[in-house]
Formats: C-alpha cells, structure tokens, sequence
C-alpha cells in the first residue's frame, strides 16, 4: 500500500525492527539497494533490511567514494529508501563527517530521515574504499570518542563500527580497536577487508559482538556465501555497491546501443515493461488512493440545489 496512509507505516521505531531481525537465528542478509526502486526490489525479492553504500550513494551521484558526500546528500537516500521500502535501513555514514559533536549530529539526523543503523570508520580524510591501498588511519581513542558521542546522541539508531586496521596493523590492532570501540558503546564491529577465512574465524573467535561482514565484488575479501559467514562467526552480510554495479552496467550497454543502432529494439527483451515498473512501484494502489480520497470528501450534492 502507498507509503502516504499513515496505518501502512511502520510504528515501531527502525532502529528496534533492526535490532530484533538480528535477534533471530540466522544471519542477517543485507543487499545493497542504492535508491527508493531498488528498494522495493529488493524487498519484492524477501530481503527485510536494506544496506545504503557510501560508494555507491558517491556513483550514483558522479562522484568518487573519497568523503565528498556530505551527511545531506546521504539523507537524501536514506529517506527514498525508508519511505519506499518501509524496512531498517543500515547507512554508510563514513567517518561521521567531523569530529565528536559532528557525529552526535549526525546521528540524529540519520535517525529523523528513516535510518535504522549506521556505521562509523576508524579511517582519517580523504577516506578510501576500504579494499584500497595507503587508508590513513585515526588515532584509536579518537575514535573511540565519536563512538561514545553516537551512543550519547541516538534514540533507538543500531551503532556499528567499522575498523580498517587488519592491513596496516594486522589481526592484533583490529581486535584491539574492536574491543575499544566496543567499550565506548559500539553495537556491533565491522572487521573490514579481510582477506582470508582464517582471518574472519579469527577475528569471530578473539571479538565478542556481533559481527558484520562485507561482500563486496572486485575487492580483497574472497567469495563467501551467506551461510559461510554465519559458519565464520557472522550475524550480518552485506552486498554494497552489486545492485548499482549490475543496474551501471545495463545503462552502458544500452546507451552504447542506442548510439550504434539508433533505436532501443535490441535490448526490449532486457528492460521491465511499463506493467512491471507500475507493479514495483504500486501505480495503481496510489490511483485507488487517489480516487477514495475523493469520493470520501466530495459531499453529495442536495437534491433540487
């Protein structure tokens, strides 16, 4: 049903819905969705939490993942996301965009635009995608700090940090942020980059938290499926940049087309058709709306008036 009548929408807070997904058995599947469409996509598919990229929110807008996006931009997406979908929504909030006060406002901000959760990294700017070379890291008691600031400022808003230190300081100074950041009132640790099992057994085994892993293609952390993560000691995985990277790689391929043939004819059999776009995104549901509202505040016209 349309997002706009009240009683479809969620009423307990997204931060809490997040928290009791990852209550149950299992670990928790978390697809990348980088705008309110693939939203709904993703959810049509069975996914109940949605993962929103510092990368692929940076692409979709033509910009690099080198911190350019600001804490506005990001709610941009977070609100087509949560509004379309109605699920918990995990964001990429990078470094926090400042110091300390900065992430406590970034919290809240997060929190009012439908985010259930977010991540913070321990990597100082211009930050780098973290299965990137010569990352700069923050000096761990300040990050620590704005750990501590983003439990002080959230309502309900499921806070995971994100360390990056596995390849410059090795499995010991990733376990030791982790716990670090744990003491300061982190929910969860995001071990980023590893890049074998024995580094993620590892790093499950020496962490106490629930730990989430990141899949990403073209990177350093090898294939694993779903199940694999959660025999590794895993509560959550995500996808982050794949529905971009698929849906970037279809509009290539069809402007390349268009360029050479003139016409979109050869592609007709890849593309949704009117109806399936009008179904994912509830076209007639919002015309029923549409018409019951006027009939219920059109009175009837008197007889003989």
């Amino acid at each position: 049903m349309p997002y706009l009548v009240a009683a479809d929408c969620p009423d307990v807070p997204a931060g809490r819905r997040f928290r009791d997904l990852l209550a149950r058995p299992g670990i928790l599947r978390i697809p990348g969705a980088q705008n309110g469409l693939a939203a709904l996509q993703a959810k049509a598919a069975g996914f109940e939490a949605l993962y929103l990229s510092g990368a692929a929110m940076s692409a979709s807008m033509g910009l690099p993942d080198l911190g350019l996006l600001t804490m506005e931009d990001a709610c941009f997406f977070i609100r087509q996301a949560a509004r379309a979908s109605g699920l918990p929504v995990l964001v990429d909030a990078d470094t926090g965009y400042g110091e300390a006060l900065n992430v406590m406002h970034t919290v809240r901000t997060f929190e009012e635009a439908g985010a259930a959760a977010l991540h913070l990294e321990d990597q100082l700017l211009p930050k780098k995608c973290g299965h990137l070379n010569d990352k700069r890291l923050a000096d761990p008691h300040d990050m620590a700090a704005k750990v501590a600031a983003a439990a002080k400022a959230r309502r309900h808003l499921f806070i995971i940090a994100r360390t990056d230190a596995a390849a410059s300081e090795g499995m010991d100074g990733a376990v030791a942020r982790a716990k670090l950041y744990l003491q300061a009132g982190a929910d969860a640790i995001f071990p980023e980059a590893l890049t074998t099992a024995e580094m993620f057994r590892e790093f499950a085994a020496r962490v106490d938290a629930p730990l989430l892993a990141n899949m990403t293609e073209f990177g350093r952390t090898p294939f694993f499926t779903a199940s694999e993560f959660e025999a590794m000691g895993y509560r959550m995985v995500i996808w982050p940049v794949s529905s971009l990277r698929v849906a970037a790689k279809a509009q290539e391929e069809l402007y390349a087309t268009v360029v050479r043939d003139g016409s979109t004819r050869a592609l007709l059999d890849r593309m949704q058709t009117r109806q399936e776009l009008y179904d994912t995104i509830g076209y007639s549901d919002y015309e029923a709306l549409d018409a019951s509202i006027v009939r219920s505040v059109v009175p009837d016209t008197p007889t003989g008036s």
